[in-house]
Protein backbone atom coordinates (compact mmCIF):
# COMPACT_ATOMS: atom_id res chain seq x y z
CA UNK A 1 0.00 0.00 0.00
CA UNK A 2 1.58 3.49 -1.05
CA UNK A 3 1.33 6.14 1.91
CA UNK A 4 -0.37 9.66 1.39
CA UNK A 5 2.22 12.20 0.72
CA UNK A 6 2.57 14.26 3.57
CA UNK A 7 2.31 18.26 3.19
CA UNK A 8 5.10 20.09 3.44
CA UNK A 9 3.48 23.08 4.77
CA UNK A 10 1.33 20.96 7.25
CA UNK A 11 4.70 18.96 8.37
CA UNK A 12 6.62 22.21 9.07
CA UNK A 13 3.23 23.46 11.21
CA UNK A 14 3.45 20.25 13.00
CA UNK A 15 7.67 20.54 13.61
CA UNK A 16 6.93 24.64 14.58
CA UNK A 17 3.54 23.36 17.42
CA UNK A 18 5.88 20.83 18.73
CA UNK A 19 9.27 23.24 19.65
CA UNK A 20 6.67 26.04 20.59
CA UNK A 21 5.03 23.67 23.04
CA UNK A 22 8.42 23.30 24.74
CA UNK A 23 9.36 26.87 24.47
CA UNK A 24 11.86 26.15 21.97
CA UNK A 25 10.96 28.69 18.97
CA UNK A 26 13.87 28.12 16.46
CA UNK A 27 14.15 24.14 17.96
CA UNK A 28 12.05 22.84 14.21
CA UNK A 29 14.06 24.89 11.99
CA UNK A 30 17.17 22.11 12.76
CA UNK A 31 14.39 18.78 13.20
CA UNK A 32 12.90 20.21 9.60
CA UNK A 33 16.29 20.40 7.42
CA UNK A 34 17.45 17.16 9.21
CA UNK A 35 14.59 15.24 8.08
CA UNK A 36 14.73 16.85 4.78
CA UNK A 37 18.57 15.70 4.94
CA UNK A 38 17.52 12.10 5.17
CA UNK A 39 14.32 12.24 2.78
CA UNK A 40 11.99 12.02 5.76
CA UNK A 41 10.62 15.87 4.88
CA UNK A 42 10.31 18.55 2.66
CA UNK A 43 11.34 22.19 3.26
CA UNK A 44 8.50 24.57 1.74
CA UNK A 45 10.46 26.92 0.65
CA UNK A 46 13.65 25.23 -0.62
CA UNK A 47 12.98 26.56 -4.18
CA UNK A 48 16.05 24.77 -5.59
CA UNK A 49 16.89 28.38 -6.89
CA UNK A 50 17.25 32.10 -5.74
CA UNK A 51 14.01 33.23 -4.76
CA UNK A 52 12.48 35.04 -8.01
CA UNK A 53 11.92 38.43 -6.25
CA UNK A 54 15.45 38.36 -5.07
CA UNK A 55 16.49 37.80 -8.50
CA UNK A 56 14.47 40.42 -10.54
CA UNK A 57 15.61 43.00 -7.80
CA UNK A 58 19.13 41.85 -8.53
CA UNK A 59 18.16 42.32 -12.27
CA UNK A 60 16.68 45.80 -11.87
CA UNK A 61 18.96 47.57 -9.44
CA UNK A 62 22.08 46.12 -10.92
CA UNK A 63 24.31 46.06 -7.59
CA UNK A 64 27.88 45.74 -7.84
CA UNK A 65 29.65 43.34 -5.57
CA UNK A 66 33.24 43.97 -6.24
CA UNK A 67 35.16 44.96 -2.50
CA UNK A 68 31.41 44.81 -0.83
CA UNK A 69 30.05 42.12 2.23
CA UNK A 70 26.62 40.81 2.13
CA UNK A 71 25.29 38.64 4.92
CA UNK A 72 22.34 36.13 4.06
CA UNK A 73 19.86 35.89 7.06
CA UNK A 74 18.60 32.38 7.19
CA UNK A 75 20.30 31.01 3.86
CA UNK A 76 19.07 27.67 4.13
CA UNK A 77 20.20 25.40 1.33
CA UNK A 78 22.07 28.35 0.00
CA UNK A 79 20.28 29.52 -3.34
CA UNK A 80 20.03 33.24 -2.20
CA UNK A 81 23.26 33.34 -1.00
CA UNK A 82 24.93 31.79 -4.27
CA UNK A 83 23.34 34.30 -6.27
CA UNK A 84 24.70 36.95 -3.78
CA UNK A 85 28.08 35.75 -4.03
CA UNK A 86 28.63 35.39 -7.78
CA UNK A 87 27.63 39.30 -8.44
CA UNK A 88 31.53 39.47 -6.53
CA UNK A 89 30.45 40.28 -3.03
CA UNK A 90 32.63 38.57 0.13
CA UNK A 91 29.58 36.67 1.35
CA UNK A 92 28.85 35.29 4.48
CA UNK A 93 25.26 32.95 4.89
CA UNK A 94 23.75 31.83 8.37
CA UNK A 95 21.96 29.48 9.40
CA UNK A 96 20.71 28.35 13.01
CA UNK A 97 20.14 24.80 11.85
CA UNK A 98 23.48 22.92 10.67
CA UNK A 99 22.38 20.53 8.76
CA UNK A 100 20.94 23.14 6.55
CA UNK A 101 24.43 24.48 6.42
CA UNK A 102 25.73 20.96 5.70
CA UNK A 103 22.99 20.79 2.80
CA UNK A 104 24.15 24.41 1.57
CA UNK A 105 27.86 23.07 1.48
CA UNK A 106 27.36 19.77 0.04
CA UNK A 107 24.71 21.77 -2.81
CA UNK A 108 27.64 23.85 -3.51
CA UNK A 109 31.03 22.56 -3.14
CA UNK A 110 32.35 25.31 -5.26
CA UNK A 111 30.62 28.30 -3.31
CA UNK A 112 32.46 31.40 -3.01
CA UNK A 113 30.29 32.12 -0.08
CA UNK A 114 30.98 31.29 3.49
CA UNK A 115 28.45 29.05 5.36
CA UNK A 116 28.13 29.08 9.17
CA UNK A 117 25.93 28.41 11.62
CA UNK A 118 24.57 31.17 13.97
CA UNK A 119 21.60 32.33 15.68
CA UNK A 120 19.64 35.61 14.46
CA UNK A 121 18.61 36.12 18.03
CA UNK A 122 22.44 35.85 19.13
CA UNK A 123 24.81 37.64 16.51
CA UNK A 124 28.21 37.42 16.37
CA UNK A 125 29.35 40.84 17.83
CA UNK A 126 31.59 41.50 14.67
CA UNK A 127 28.47 41.72 12.28
CA UNK A 128 27.14 44.49 14.39
CA UNK A 129 26.86 47.60 10.58
CA UNK A 130 29.67 45.19 8.91
CA UNK A 131 27.95 44.48 5.99
CA UNK A 132 27.04 46.35 2.55
CA UNK A 133 24.14 44.30 1.80
CA UNK A 134 21.87 42.26 3.73
CA UNK A 135 18.69 39.64 2.39
CA UNK A 136 16.28 38.93 4.70
CA UNK A 137 14.03 36.18 3.10
CA UNK A 138 11.44 34.50 4.94
CA UNK A 139 13.62 34.38 8.42
CA UNK A 140 11.63 36.86 10.41
CA UNK A 141 8.28 35.66 9.58
CA UNK A 142 8.86 31.96 10.48
CA UNK A 143 9.33 33.29 13.83
CA UNK A 144 6.21 33.61 16.57
CA UNK A 145 4.81 36.99 16.12
CA UNK A 146 6.24 37.98 19.97
CA UNK A 147 10.12 37.26 18.67
CA UNK A 148 9.85 39.18 15.65
CA UNK A 149 10.46 42.86 16.79
CA UNK A 150 14.08 41.65 18.14
CA UNK A 151 14.45 39.75 15.01
CA UNK A 152 13.96 42.93 13.12
CA UNK A 153 16.22 44.69 15.23
CA UNK A 154 18.98 42.37 14.68
CA UNK A 155 18.40 42.16 11.03
CA UNK A 156 19.01 46.26 10.72
CA UNK A 157 21.95 46.07 12.98
CA UNK A 158 23.90 44.34 10.78
CA UNK A 159 23.97 46.74 7.45
CA UNK A 160 26.59 48.83 7.71
CA UNK A 161 26.86 52.72 6.70
CA UNK A 162 25.95 53.41 3.12
CA UNK A 163 24.88 49.65 3.10
CA UNK A 164 21.36 48.16 1.83
CA UNK A 165 18.68 45.92 3.23
CA UNK A 166 16.32 43.78 1.17
CA UNK A 167 13.78 41.72 3.12
CA UNK A 168 11.08 39.68 1.52
CA UNK A 169 8.31 38.46 3.21
CA UNK A 170 4.64 37.52 3.05
CA UNK A 171 2.21 39.71 3.66
CA UNK A 172 -0.58 40.27 6.04
CA UNK A 173 -3.13 42.92 5.99
CA UNK A 174 -2.69 45.60 9.21
CA UNK A 175 -5.78 44.76 10.42
CA UNK A 176 -5.77 40.79 11.09
CA UNK A 177 -5.24 40.03 14.53
CA UNK A 178 -2.08 38.28 15.69
CA UNK A 179 -3.98 35.62 17.19
CA UNK A 180 -5.61 34.78 14.30
CA UNK A 181 -2.43 33.81 12.28
CA UNK A 182 -1.56 29.79 12.45
CA UNK A 183 1.98 29.60 11.73
CA UNK A 184 4.57 29.19 10.68
CA UNK A 185 5.07 31.48 8.92
CA UNK A 186 3.44 34.65 10.65
CA UNK A 187 3.16 37.06 7.89
CA UNK A 188 4.23 40.79 8.30
CA UNK A 189 2.45 43.75 8.04
CA UNK A 190 3.16 46.74 6.37
CA UNK A 191 3.65 48.43 10.16
CA UNK A 192 6.25 45.27 11.13
CA UNK A 193 7.79 45.65 7.57
CA UNK A 194 8.47 49.35 7.95
CA UNK A 195 9.44 48.38 11.34
CA UNK A 196 13.48 47.77 9.83
CA UNK A 197 13.33 51.19 9.69
CA UNK A 198 15.69 52.88 12.42
CA UNK A 199 16.88 56.90 12.53
CA UNK A 200 20.03 56.09 9.86
CA UNK A 201 18.08 53.23 7.85
CA UNK A 202 15.65 54.26 5.57
CA UNK A 203 13.05 52.34 3.38
CA UNK A 204 13.39 53.38 0.34
CA UNK A 205 10.68 51.21 -1.80
CA UNK A 206 8.18 49.25 -0.27
CA UNK A 207 6.37 46.99 -2.80
CA UNK A 208 3.55 44.54 -2.32
CA UNK A 209 4.02 41.58 -5.23
CA UNK A 210 1.55 38.75 -6.20
CA UNK A 211 3.30 35.30 -4.89
CA UNK A 212 6.27 34.36 -7.80
CA UNK A 213 4.00 30.59 -7.27
CA UNK A 214 0.54 31.84 -6.11
CA UNK A 215 -0.45 35.07 -6.78
CA UNK A 216 -3.35 34.94 -4.67
CA UNK A 217 -1.15 35.84 -2.00
CA UNK A 218 1.24 38.81 -1.82
CA UNK A 219 4.80 39.29 -0.49
CA UNK A 220 6.51 42.53 0.78
CA UNK A 221 9.65 43.70 -1.05
CA UNK A 222 11.13 46.06 1.04
CA UNK A 223 14.66 48.40 0.34
CA UNK A 224 16.39 49.91 2.69
CA UNK A 225 19.22 52.62 2.84
CA UNK A 226 21.50 53.04 5.71
CA UNK A 227 22.55 56.83 5.88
Amino acid sequence: MTSEPVDPDLETRRLARESLRQDDPTGWFERLYSAASEGAAVVPWDRGTAHPLLADWVETSQPQGTGKHALIVGAGTGWDAELIADLGYDTTAFDISPSAVETAQRNHPDSKAAYQVANLLKPPAEWHRAFDLVVEIFTVQALPIPLQPEATERVSDFVCAGGTLLVIAAARDDDTPDDTVEGPPWPLTRAATEAFSTDDLRLIQLDRLPGPSDPTTYRWRAEYLRD
